[in-house]
C-alpha cells in the first residue's frame, strides 16, 4: 500500500522537526498495535497490555526538504494508570485518541480523553481521532458517520484504521505531520534564538542540536 509520506528516512536533507506525540484511549483498542505498525510495519495478534507507557520514535519525510520526527508515548489504557496520563500528554504537540469500532464504550472514552486534552494540554495541540479495527467490519457497532461528525464538530483529524491490515496507519501519522505549523516553527526558532518554540524543534537549526521537545 502506498503512503503519502516516506518513513525510515532520518537522513533526509533539509529541515528536521521533532514533535512529542501521545496515544490515548481505552485498554485493548489497539494503540500499541497502531504504533508497532507505524514504527516497524509489524502486527502481533497477541500483544500484552502496556504497563505505564512505551516510548518509540519514527520519522516521516514530507518532501525532499522537510522531515518530521515523532517522539511517541504509547500510554496504558487501564483505569489504574489514568492518573499517569498527564505526565505523558503534558507539553505534547499532537495526540492520537483511539477507539475500537466494535466497542461502543471506547468512543465515549475517547471523547473524554479529547475533552481532557482540550482542558489541560497545550491549547494548540493537534488531535486526531482514530477508529481502529476497521478490518472487523462484520462486528462494527460504531458507524463511520457518527464518529466523523463528532470529529468535525470537535476540530479533530479523523481516520478509520486497521493496524492488522495496515489500513490508513501511515496516512494517519502523515496527516498529523502535515498539520504541524512547520513554517511558523522555523521562523520562531530563528527569531527567538535559544528560546525554542516548545511546539517543535528544528533539529537542523544550530541552537537545537542539544534540545529536545519532550
Amino acid at each position: 500500500m502506498s503512503a503519502p509520506g516516506n518513513r525510515h528516512n532520518s537522513q533526509a536533507p533539509g529541515k528536521l522537526f521533532q514533535f512529542k506525540l501521545v496515544l490515548l484511549g481505552e485498554s485493548a483498542v489497539g494503540k500499541s498495535s497502531l504504533v508497532l505498525r507505524f514504527v516497524k510495519d509489524q502486527f502481533d495478534d497477541y500483544r500484552e497490555s502496556t504497563i505505564g507507557a512505551a516510548f518509540l520514535t519514527q520519522t516521516i519525510a514530507l518532501d525532499e526538504n522537510t522531515t518530521v520526527k515523532f517522539e511517541i508515548w504509547d500510554t496504558a489504557g487501564q483505569e489504574r494508570y489514568k492518573s499517569l496520563a498527564p505526565m505523558y500528554y503534558r507539553n505534547a504537540n499532537c495526540a492520537v485518541v483511539v477507539y475500537d469500532i466494535t466497542q461502543p464504550s471506547s468512543l465515549e472514552k475517547a471523547k473524554s480523553w479529547v475533552n481532557e486534552l482540550k482542558r489541560q494540554a497545550d491549547p494548540n495541540i493537534v488531535i486526531a481521532l482514530a477508529g481502529n479495527k476497521s478490518d472487523l467490519s462484520e462486528r462494527r457497532v460504531i458507524d463511520t458517520e457518527t464518529a466523523q461528525n463528532y470529529a468535525a464538530d470537535a476540530g479533530l483529524l479523523f481516520f478509520e484504521t486497521s493496524a492488522k491490515k495496515s489500513t490508513n496507519v501511515n496516512e494517519l501519522f502523515t496527516s498529523i505531520a502535515r498539520k504541524m505549523p512547520l513554517d511558523q516553527l522555523a521562523a520562531n526558532s530563528r527569531a527567538r534564538g535559544n528560546n525554542l518554540n516548545q511546539r517543535g524543534v528544528d533539529l537542523n537549526h544550530p541552537v537545537a542540536q542539544n534540545a529536545c521537545s519532550c
